[in-house]
C-alpha cells in the first residue's frame, strides 16, 4: 500500500488541496515528484514477500501503485473527505472496476435514464452480458428510485448534476434508500467536484470522478478515480486494479495532482460565468429553455444551492427555438458550426468554453428512446463554460442565436 502523508489535523480543504501528497523524497522537493518508473527494488526478498501479500506498506510494481499516484489519491481523497481513493485511467474505467468489483451475474443496479450515454451503455448493455441486471429510473424521483429496488440491489448509481441536462437527485435521500436496503450509494461528482459538493458527507458511499473533467482542469490528460472507506478501496477495488490493468499513468496523476492546486479558484470563476451566461441565454429570443441549477427556474434549484455550495457549476445547456425535431438538429448544428472563438469539443471541464451537441455526440449511441427518455433532444446545445471573458462567450454564441 502507499506510505501515508502527514500533515496537521484540521487543515481546510483550500489548503489540503495544495500540500496533501506521500512524504516528500531525501531530495526535499517542493513541487510533488514525477515518478517514471514500473518496477521498485525491494530491499530483501522477505520485503518483497510481504509487500506484494500487503502486509508491509512498500511499491511493487506500476501496475499495482507508484508515488505520484498516490499523492494524487491522497489529496483527492482529503477533498472528497474520504478515507481511501484508487486511481484509474479514465472515468469509465473507474466505473468499470467499480462494477467489477461489486456485481457479479444476478446483481441488480439502478441508475437514472439521465447518466452519461457511455455510462448507460456500459452498466446497461456492455455489463449485461455478463449477467448484471440494471433498472433506469427518473433522476429526480425519490420514490422511483425506492420503486425500483430489489432484493438483489446491491448498488444505486447517481450522477448529479447529470449530463447534460444538470438534473440533480437528492443525494441524502438516495443514501437513504439505499441502505435501508444493504445496498451502497455511488455518486459520479464530475460536474460539482469537491469545491462544491462533498456526496460521503451526505451519506454516499462512494463518489466517482472523471479527472479528465475540472480536477485536471485545462484538457490536457485522462485519469478517473474511487473514493470510498479504506475497506472498499483495499479489498473490493484494488484485487480488480491489479487484475485488470485499469492503472492511471504517473504522468497523468501528475498532472492532474497539479490541478487540483486551483480546483477551488477555477470552479468559483467558471460558475460565476456560467450562471450570467444561463441568464443571458434566458432572455435571448433564440433560446427556447435553459437547462443549469444556479437559475431560479431550475426544478431542483433549492436542493441543488443546498447540496453545491450555493453554486450552480460550470455546465449549462440550452434548447434552441424550433418547430421540429429536424429544424432543432439544423439550428443546433448551426450555433455550433457559427462559433469563431469557442471550441466545438465534447469534453468539459476545460478553461476554454467547449460546446458540444450531446444528441449526436456522447449521447450518440443511445438509441432515440433512450435519448428521448433522458430529455437528449436533437435542439439541445450543452456549453461548458470557461475563463474567458463572459461578453465574448456571449458574442460567439450570439452569431448563430441570431442568425437562424
Amino acid at each position: 500500500m502507499n506510505p501515508d502523508s502527514h500533515h496537521p489535523d484540521g487543515l481546510h480543504r483550500d489548503t489540503l488541496a495544495v500540500r496533501a501528497a506521500v512524504e516528500r523524497s531525501q531530495y526535499g522537493e517542493n513541487s510533488e515528484a514525477l515518478y517514471l518508473t514500473s518496477g521498485y527494488v525491494q530491499p530483501s526478498a522477505a520485503a518483497a514477500a510481504a509487500r506484494f501479500a500487503g502486509d508491509e506498506d512498500g511499491f511493487t510494481y506500476g501496475r499495482y501503485g507508484n508515488p505520484t499516484v498516490a499523492s494524487f489519491e491522497q489529496r483527492l481523497a482529503a477533498l472528497e473527505g474520504a478515507e481511501a481513493c484508487i486511481s484509474a485511467a479514465s472515468g469509465m474505467s473507474a466505473i468499470l472496476m467499480m462494477c467489477m468489483g461489486l456485481l457479479k451475474a444476478g446483481d441488480h443496479v439502478i441508475c437514472s435514464h439521465s447518466m452519461f450515454g457511455s455510462t448507460i451503455k456500459l452498466i446497461g448493455s456492455d455489463l449485461a452480458k455478463f449477467g448484471v441486471q440494471s433498472s433506469f429510473v427518473p433522476q429526480t424521483d425519490a420514490a422511483a428510485w425506492k420503486a425500483a429496488i430489489r432484493s438483489d440491489t446491491k448498488l444505486l448509481f447517481a450522477e448529479t448534476p447529470t449530463n447534460p441536462l444538470t438534473d440533480v437527485c437528492d443525494i441524502r435521500a438516495l443514501a437513504d434508500i439505499a441502505h435501508n436496503a444493504g445496498a451502497l450509494l455511488a455518486v459520479d461528482n464530475c460536474f460539482a467536484t469537491p469545491a462544491l459538493q462533498r456526496p460521503m458527507a451526505l451519506g454516499a458511499d462512494i463518489v466517482m470522478h472523471s479527472g479528465t473533467k475540472y480536477l485536471d482542469g485545462q484538457g490536457r490528460v485522462m485519469a478517473g478515480a474511487l473514493c470510498a472507506n479504506q475497506d472498499l478501496v483495499t479489498k473490493t477495488f484494488l484485487p480488480v486494479l491489479k487484475s485488470g490493468g485499469m492503472t492511471l499513468a504517473p504522468f497523468n496523476a501528475w498532472v492532474v495532482l497539479k490541478g487540483l492546486e486551483t480546483l477551488d479558484i477555477r470552479m468559483q470563476a467558471q460558475s460565476a460565468r456560467a450562471l450570467a451566461l444561463a441568464q443571458w441565454l434566458q432572455s435571448h429570443p433564440g433560446v427556447a429553455r435553459v437547462h443549469y441549477p444556479g437559475l431560479a427556474s431550475h426544478p431542483q434549484h433549492e436542493l441543488a444551492m443546498a447540496q453545491q455550495s450555493q453554486c450552480g457549476g460550470a455546465v449549462l445547456s440550452f434548447e434552441v427555438k424550433a418547430s421540429d425535431a429536424d429544424q432543432a438538429r439544423q439550428r443546433a448544428f448551426h450555433v455550433l458550426d457559427s462559433l469563431q472563438t469557442l471550441s466545438l469539443s465534447t469534453n468539459l471541464g476545460d478553461t476554454k468554453t467547449l460546446c458540444a451537441h450531446p444528441a449526436s455526440t456522447s449521447h450518440g449511441r443511445l438509441t432515440e428512446a433512450q435519448r428521448q427518455t433522458a430529455g437528449v433532444v436533437q435542439g439541445l446545445v450543452r456549453v461548458a463554460v470557461g475563463l474567458e471573458h463572459l461578453s465574448d462567450i456571449q458574442t460567439d454564441l450570439d452569431r448563430g442565436l441570431s442568425t437562424f
